[in-house]
């Protein structure tokens, strides 16, 4: 195995509300967040060029912008002289969708801080990290823990050891939702569903919602018939759009169930892309 590539896996975002605005007028998020075997790949290796090289390829690659999350954090700890002179070489294999609400390129940043950090090249503490969710994008800090996480109105993120296994079918439309465009039409806030224990068991999560959903809906139509369609598969015990959208999943609790579902959607339609996973 080579000890220079990285997992960078997806997270699933099982509720969300919107709780309310910070001073700051930044959205105020209470979340239940797990992360999925779906993940991106990269492979970094010390570079002898002046510069950093990040490169990405693979299905959904295309029109990653270079001033990106991983960019971002290159330059967060050149500016803090934290990698003294050495350079990096990344080459990125783009898995997770774009503009799904699976956090793709925040993760990406995370799985490297994280390979950064066990390999000893850099030394962080607690508020440097998150001075760099701050610079990069306030996902980031999630993705440091694969563990179950519950992101606090506050901003912090607790754990939770308990969880639910689920199975998945993550479904993704071409079109993809603009995280701007979604905050901008919240207009009503929620109150808190966090629970003292058992947040992540089936029983509570049927029960939930994504705030941004409704908004999601009444801004992209489409999504609406999406949602129908994956509500009618059989075995299935919810369907939930993650973080702003556009991907919606699809949840049960067999593998088999999650694979006769994609079959069937696949045979009803073409026009979404899908994938079998599960919660780690």
């Amino acid at each position: 195995m080579n000890n220079n590539k990285i997992k960078s896996y997806a997270k699933v975002n099982l509720s969300l509300y919107v709780i309310g605005k910070s001073k700051s007028k930044l959205h105020r998020i209470e979340s239940l967040i797990s992360f999925i075997n779906l993940h991106d790949e990269i492979v970094i290796n010390k570079s002898n060029k002046k510069f950093h090289s990040i490169k990405f390829y693979g299905k959904f690659s295309k029109g990653i912008p270079k001033n990106n999350t991983l960019s971002k954090l290159f330059k967060y700890l050149d500016n803090k002289k934290l990698l003294g002179d050495k350079k990096y070489s990344l080459i990125v294999k783009k898995n997770i969708p774009q503009k799904s609400g699976m956090g793709g390129g925040s993760m990406n940043a995370a799985a490297v801080i994280k390979y950064l950090l066990k390999k000893k090249i850099i030394i962080l503490k607690k508020k440097d990290l998150e001075k760099i969710s701050d610079f990069v994008g306030s996902d980031v800090k999630l993705g440091l823990d694969n563990r179950n996480s519950i992101l606090m109105p506050n901003g912090k993120v607790l754990k939770e050891k308990k969880r639910q296994k689920l199975h998945l079918l993550v479904v993704k439309p071409r079109m993809g939702c603009s995280t701007k465009i979604i905050y901008k039409n919240v207009k009503s806030y929620s109150k808190s569903n966090i629970k003292k224990k058992n947040n992540f068991g089936l029983k509570n999560l049927i029960f939930l919602r994504n705030d941004l959903e409704k908004i999601a809906i009444k801004k992209y139509p489409s999504l609406e018939k999406l949602k129908k369609i994956l509500n009618k598969l059989p075995n299935i015990k919810f369907t939930r759009m993650t973080g702003s959208g556009s991907a919606f999943i699809a949840y049960f609790v067999s593998k088999n169930a999650a694979i006769n579902a994609s079959k069937i959607l696949n045979n009803k339609t073409s026009k979404y892309w899908n994938k079998i996973s599960k919660t780690i």
